[in-house]
């Protein structure tokens, strides 16, 4: 009887393959979020593109590029994170640009929940993987100054 086979390492399902990605090229994943301000019921949307890049490290850039709907503003909008390896192959440390902590991003059960204090709001993170070529994450933001709800799923873009 054959054994299953082993998850892959979250970089590789990040890059879509093997552990540089198919023929070493970025993963791409079509982005789109729903964002609620809970304190005043304001909605918007961000639709776009995110890019998993490998790094000589092991790790992974991470860039969002996309378009912002919000009642104040509409327009192009972008972000960047670096992921490093984690202690274990189903999670990668998610840290901001500048080298600061931010959160753990996993779909296991036992780790696909995080949060980062923000002083004074804290940001609750879930992950969750919906197949293997989708997965989604939801932010909970709650404190004095935010409450907003910031849901996000996105699908690979074939190579």
């Amino acid at each position: 009887m054959k054994s299953p086979s082993p998850e892959p390492s979250l970089r590789a399902y990040l890059l879509g393959g093997g552990p540089t990605g198919h023929r070493g090229q970025p993963g791409r994943w079509r982005l789109e979020r729903d964002l609620l301000d809970r304190s005043d019921g304001t909605r918007g949307t961000f639709s776009g593109v995110v890019l998993f890049t490998p790094t000589d490290d092991g790790g992974l850039d991470l860039r969002e590029e996309g378009t912002m709907h919000w009642p104040s503003f509409t327009g192009p909008a972008s972000r960047e994170y670096v992921l490093k390896r984690a202690p274990r192959p189903d999670a990668l440390d998610v840290f901001f640009p500048d080298g600061r902590p931010f959160h753990r991003m996993s779909f296991t059960p036992d780790a696909s929940l995080d949060s980062h204090w923000c002083d004074p709001d804290t940001y609750r993170v879930s992950y969750t993987r919906q197949g293997p070529d989708q997965f989604s994450f939801s932010w909970d933001v709650t404190g004095p100054r935010k409450d907003l709800l910031l849901v996000s799923h996105l699908e690979r873009i074939p190579a």
